[in-house]
């Protein structure tokens, strides 16, 4: 898988149809904090907030085509940190995909944005995404127990970061990973 075959671009107007198709996937909401059914108009008035709120929110291609989003959200200028969220949309992607999105968007947020340390939250029973965190080189920093009801049951929530200097050691792990794995 080539490096140029992943790019990050702001989300924009055009492109809310397909997230909330997207978002309202139950492959999707099954990850998600929140898995209830989002309305049109709930989306577009979520869109309209955007623009008043501390966030950055980026449709990843693959091949030009659209194919997932991520998020950077309660950006924090005076400790230099913020949150981080993501998925791919598409269902049908070659392997690999997912790592190149997650390695854009490390690029994005150490390189352009200049953060110091991207936080992340995981359901504890989403063991995809924990494995996926920990190949980006995240490393479990706390858990927040039984801190999010879905299903009728109370879920923990694994918190993971990233610094910018650990970046710097694991990218180059991540590229040779995407060029000669996928």
């Amino acid at each position: 898988m080539r490096l140029m075959d992943g790019s990050l671009r702001l989300l924009q107007k055009d492109d809310l149809d397909l997230v909330l198709n997207w978002r309202n996937s139950k492959r999707i909401r099954e990850s998600m904090f929140s898995d209830s059914i989002i309305s049109k108009e709930q989306h577009y008035n979520w869109f309209e907030s955007l623009s008043h709120n501390n966030s950055i929110h980026l449709i990843f291609e693959y091949c030009q085509r659209p194919a997932g989003i991520c998020n950077f959200k309660e950006i924090d200028h005076l400790h230099n940190k913020c949150l981080w969220g993501f998925y791919l949309g598409e269902p049908d992607l070659p392997r690999g995909t997912g790592i190149l999105l997650g390695f854009h968007s490390l690029e994005y947020a150490f390189g352009i944005m200049k953060i110091r340390k991207l936080c992340s939250q995981v359901l504890a029973n989403n063991v995809t995404s924990m494995n996926y965190h920990i190949k980006l080189g995240f490393t479990e920093e706390g858990v927040w127990r039984e801190h999010i009801m879905k299903n009728s049951e109370y879920i923990d929530v694994v918190n993971l970061a990233q610094f910018h200097y650990e970046w710097q050691i694991k990218r180059n792990v991540i590229i040779e990973i995407l060029e000669n794995q996928y």
